[in-house]
């Protein structure tokens, strides 16, 4: 726990009003502070009407910079970055903001289960979250999926959490401890937001790491060259916990002849992979990281089983929708980077028809460049502002066409598939150029095939 002030009515200004800045606010309140939310864009009408619901202030479409200079402390949304002009004013005046997640840590004893990555956090963050709920814990999943780590912490209690963080989160990260860290990857995302400076981007990333002591756990990628350079540089002080490809001094799961080994307290997991739900190479690794985390918590060998068998999938991610005159149509709409798009191509056994585009964030195509001349018969381009796709693609494949909406690309794609291609919607960018975001995107993707 940490110490709290000992102002009589602390006030806390909550910047943003998404779903973490609502809980933020809501816990705030709980806590007995003096509570003001403000939102630069519209909120939604459930973010006004949990706020009304517990009478906390609000203004939306606007920031009144006078009333935010007031507050004792920030908690800012993830999407606000530190250079915006209103985050360095308050910093300048020695107010301090930090995340939600760092404010709602304050106020639970719970063991914290912090997972990080490139690609692959969502989906190893779900999956531990049905493990450990399936062993019987009381066990939340919070950070960037499930709902809100505030709000729970204010109106549930739970021994455990779960916590997806990005980097836009860890970059907030001072006090905080992660008891267990996960880091699953790292590779070039959301340069934009790091000044196109990719070390930039991995620091964030490695914050995962603060605070921790020889009494935490640090599962990490040992294939992964940018996190082993950094643990190099970090030197932590928790007990680090490796999984890799091929098994090696050291390694705690690996995969080999057909299964995944995991060990951990003088045992050892086996499990083949074809049982496994979650299929290809890249979520080999998501299972094992998960599978080491559950045998650090004493998970049984057959609850792990079990549920590595028969877990769901998360929506977004590789989920197939469905197969119309023998094309196969998959919705990967969160891949919004090009090192997922790289991951969802790689498990494609068929000939493919590559839906690509949206909100550049600097990205470098080489990565895909030759899965996408071996295994994609054409590309869709999907975005207001296809310049660089065209620039990079053109030439590369026989077929390359333009589409400025979901329909248009579906439709698209339906022309030109043939029997046993898979419509793939892997879009290596983000979204808001014409989405709300990748779930809108992906909704509508699967809305526009199911009309098929």
């Amino acid at each position: 726990m940490y110490a709290e002030d000992k102002h009589t009515k602390k006030k806390l200004v909550v910047l943003g009003g998404g779903l973490s800045g609502i809980g933020a606010a809501i816990l705030g309140k709980a806590k007995g502070m003096d509570v003001f939310l403000s939102d630069k864009g519209e909120l939604s009408e459930q973010s006004r009407k949990e706020l009304m619901e517990h009478d906390i202030p609000y203004e939306e479409k606007l920031h009144t910079f006078d009333k935010i200079l007031q507050a004792d402390e920030v908690v800012k949304s993830p999407g606000i970055p530190y250079t915006a002009p209103l985050v360095v004013e308050l910093l300048k005046n020695n107010i301090p903001v930090i995340s939600e997640i760092e404010f709602a840590a304050r106020y639970t004893n719970a063991k914290t289960i912090c997972i990080t990555g490139s690609n692959g956090k969502t989906t190893t963050s779900t999956l531990l979250h049905h493990i450990l709920k399936s062993a019987g814990l009381n066990v939340g999943l919070a950070g960037n999926v499930g709902s809100s780590f505030a709000k729970q912490v204010a109106e549930e209690q739970h021994d455990y959490y779960v916590l997806e963080l990005s980097s836009f989160q860890l970059e907030a990260m001072t006090e905080f401890r992660a008891d267990y860290a996960v880091v699953l990857n790292i590779t070039p995302d959301h340069l934009d937001r790091y000044a196109y400076q990719m070390q930039n981007y991995v620091d964030a990333k490695m914050r995962i790491l603060n605070n921790q002591t020889a009494d935490n756990a640090f599962i990490y990628w040992a294939n992964d060259p940018l996190i082993v350079r950094e643990i190099e540089k970090m030197k932590p002080l928790a007990h680090l916990i490796p999984f890799a490809q091929a098994k090696a001094d050291g390694i705690c799961a690996y995969e080999k002849d057909a299964h995944i080994y995991i060990q951990s307290n003088n045992s050892t997991f086996r499990m083949k992979q074809d049982q496994l739900a979650l299929q290809g190479t890249h979520n080999l690794y998501n299972s094992m990281a998960a599978g080491l985390v559950s045998k650090l918590l004493d998970i049984s060998d057959d609850t792990l089983r079990e549920s590595l068998t028969n877990f769901q999938g998360v929506p977004h991610r590789l989920e197939k929708v469905a197969t119309v005159r023998g094309v196969l149509y998959v919705n990967d709409s969160k891949a919004t980077n090009v090192n997922s798009c790289w991951y969802a191509l790689q498990s494609m056994k068929s000939k493919v028809v590559l839906i690509l585009g949206g909100t550049d964030k600097g990205n470098d195509y080489k990565e895909i460049e030759q899965l996408v001349k071996e295994k994609v018969r054409a590309l869709i381009f999907l975005g207001k502002d296809n310049s660089a796709l065209h620039a990079f693609f053109d030439g590369m494949v026989p077929l390359i066409l333009d589409a400025d909406s979901m329909q248009m690309a579906v439709d698209l794609a339906y022309d030109v598939a043939q029997k046993g291609d898979v419509v793939l919607l892997s879009p290596s960018c983000a979204s808001f150029d014409l989405f709300k975001n990748y779930e809108d995107r992906g909704d509508q993707f699967k809305e526009c095939v199911r009309d098929l």
